[in-house]
């Protein structure tokens, strides 16, 4: 497709910006940053409101058969503003896992439900430096699984989950209800994540792809949540690159905006072109959806959208100076979001694993 954006989604991006920004405040996000097991239910309202939630699946369960692309165009926006719930990527990645692997009584029974929102799914693999590896410590006998997920996004208030799970003859991919699950919150700098450690103990759970697809189906699933993740930090180093230039331009030390100095004006240069460059992976990554080369692009995108979120949260901070790490002028809140997001979906060693063992393999 083109790097640029056509005019149905340009609309998608601005109407998703002004409902966001109308709605979002630092003011509520700062007091879920001292509370366990809370998130910005305005934003998660707003969020099936607007149908984000739907966006990406197929209409005969509710959805808007629209795709990467426009739900990427609303991670943006939500990055931008600090979207105080997680549960448009793990909703999305969840959905996505039973509408591509599960049978028909599987999507008539889970996707009008996450297509409206009414429950919020998760998927419980992606923790750890291997988010899949060849021996799932859960394990997956008689339609029952039992173990523990570490570190779940979303895990505290989550409905159901996709877990990678060991069977009789190899991973699996199966779909599990969590009302009966033990939940043990996992306190940290960003809350509102609502990370918990999942145990299941002799849980029903529903077989999505079984043997030797379930590893490549995990990462499938895997890979469309990481391009919706680089959008959702490119948005947030986009907002943090703009917040430095234009306190820049009005701070003034020594006679002269501090945007004069040679130290400041190049980095947030600097920041441009880091956001720049992740934004056209991003777009790469959605637009390859479906393609022998998506997962190559996924991973791309992760990364230098991790590296740009990352390096502008710390380099505004720093342009700020001592005000930046005050607790009323909030960014610190894009801090610990670009941390948290650096480590969902596998952290930067897993996609670095991923691009190499990709591009040797096509080099071979």
């Amino acid at each position: 497709m083109s790097i640029l954006y056509d005019e149905g989604q340009q609309a998608i991006a601005t109407e998703s910006r002004r409902v966001l920004e109308a709605r979002m405040s630092k003011d509520e996000l700062l007091p879920l940053l001292e509370m366990t097991g809370r998130y910005h239910e305005g934003f998660w309202n707003t969020a099936k409101e607007q149908g984000w939630t739907a966006l990406a699946l197929p209409e005969e369960y509710g959805g808007l058969a629209l795709g990467l692309v426009e739900l990427g165009l609303i991670a943006h926006q939500a990055g931008r503003t600090l979207s105080g719930a997680p549960f448009l990527t793990s909703g999305f990645g969840c959905a996505k896992a039973i509408e591509l692997y599960g049978s028909d009584e599987q999507k008539t029974r889970w996707l009008p439900a996450l297509a409206s929102g009414e429950i919020v799914g998760v998927v419980a693999f992606a923790s750890g430096s291997d988010p899949l590896p060849a021996y799932p410590a859960i394990r997956f006998a008689d339609g029952r699984i039992s173990g523990r997920a570490a570190g779940v996004t979303g895990g505290l208030v989550a409905d159901i989950a996709v877990v990678y799970a060991m069977g009789s003859l190899g991973p699996v991919l199966v779909v599990a209800e969590l009302s009966d699950v033990e939940r043990s919150a996992i306190g940290g700098f960003d809350n509102s994540r609502c990370y918990a450690h999942l145990g299941f103990t002799d849980i029903p759970a529903q077989p999505l792809a079984i043997d030797g697809a379930a590893r490549e189906a995990a990462l499938h699933i895997l890979s469309l949540q990481a391009v919706i993740t680089a959008h959702e930090q490119t948005g947030g180093a986009e907002a943090m690159m703009e917040i430095a230039r234009d306190y820049a331009l009005t701070r003034r030390a020594f006679g002269q905006v501090i945007g004069a100095f040679q130290s400041v004006k190049h980095r947030i240069a600097e920041l441009y072109g880091l956001v720049e460059l992740a934004r056209a992976n991003c777009i790469h990554a959605a637009s390859r959806e479906g393609k022998d080369d998506f997962i190559i692009a996924a991973a791309a995108a992760r990364l230098s959208a991790t590296e740009a979120y990352d390096t502008a949260a710390r380099d505004c901070i720093q342009i700020h100076g001592g005000i930046g790490v005050t607790w009323e002028i909030g960014l610190h809140l894009h801090m610990r979001r670009a941390r948290s997001l650096a480590i969902e979906q596998g952290n930067g060693l897993f996609w670095e694993d991923i691009l190499v063992d990709r591009l040797t393999g096509e080099a071979a």
